[in-house]
């Protein structure tokens, strides 16, 4: 692949930031279903708003206005093409297609997380409301509506190999192994989860063996040889881990106070 190098230097930068995430003691606090439910409540924001980087890059790199104009170019057209289809529109367990976050939101009902808030969001939204007044009205969690907040400065105004950055190396699946691991064990001691486990399996599949090399072609295809793109690629990608870092933090607090689920 071009630019594998710049690729590396940039896994390289960003490397102490993931691991800040993969080795974060949120993980710890998930051992019963409650603490699963106020995670979900949380983290469904993080799957909602990931589609909005994805619709972004899909409108600056395809033609997706009228009148149509061929891309300028196909094989970022075609990669980020094929990332929607997946994430838009994938396979349900039983049949038929659903969105990652409507699969999502059926995990939530399964285990009786309350899906009311992101609902309440998404039909506020549907209706006229602006994302900024929708966080803003004490209806969103505070750390939730700062994380929202953030992926919004960026699709609004990052420059699209930001956005490319952000997407493939700041919001990629950041649940490790140990995750879904928790997640079995929750199941098999209280069940409700089997549509969850679906989720995990199906999005960490997706990303890992195919969205993830997708995008990081992407990313290269992007910035080309501007070490300027690189550079602000690489601070996008960080300060996007960072908003996921803070909300983490926010989950594991809520969490530890016993916030009922």
């Amino acid at each position: 692949m071009p630019h594998d190098h710049r690729l590396e230097q940039l896994r390289q930068a960003i490397e102490p930031h993931r691991l800040a995430l993969l080795e974060h003691s949120l993980y710890e606090s998930i051992d019963q279903l409650p603490a699963l439910r106020v995670f979900m409540q949380h983290h469904v924001y993080a799957v909602w708003d990931f589609m909005s980087l994805l619709k972004r890059l899909q409108a600056d790199l395809t033609g997706a206005s009228q009148p149509w104009l061929p891309p300028a170019d196909p094989l970022s057209a075609r990669l980020i093409n094929e990332i929607v289809l997946g994430e838009e529109t994938d396979e349900r367990p039983d049949h038929g297609y659903a969105s990652h976050y409507d699969l999502y939101l059926s995990a939530m009902r399964a285990c009786g997380a309350d899906c009311g808030p992101i609902e309440s969001l998404v039909e506020r939204l549907r209706g006229g409301q602006l994302v900024r007044d929708a966080l803003a009205d004490g209806s969103v969690e505070p750390g939730v509506a700062e994380f929202v907040g953030a992926t919004f400065d960026l699709v609004e105004h990052g420059a699209t190999h930001e956005v490319a950055a952000a997407f493939t190396f700041g919001r990629e699946d950041l649940l490790p192994d140990v995750f879904r691991q928790i997640v079995a064990n929750v199941n098999r001691a209280d069940g409700g989860l089997d549509e969850f486990e679906y989720y995990l399996g199906r999005h960490i599949e997706l990303d890992g063996d195919h969205h993830g090399p997708m995008a990081e072609r992407l990313v290269a295809s992007v910035c080309q040889g501007s070490d300027d793109k690189w550079r602000e690629a690489e601070r996008a990608a960080v300060g996007t881990l960072r908003a996921r870092l803070a909300l983490w933090d926010s989950v594991c607090t809520r969490i530890r106070q016993g916030q009922p689920a």
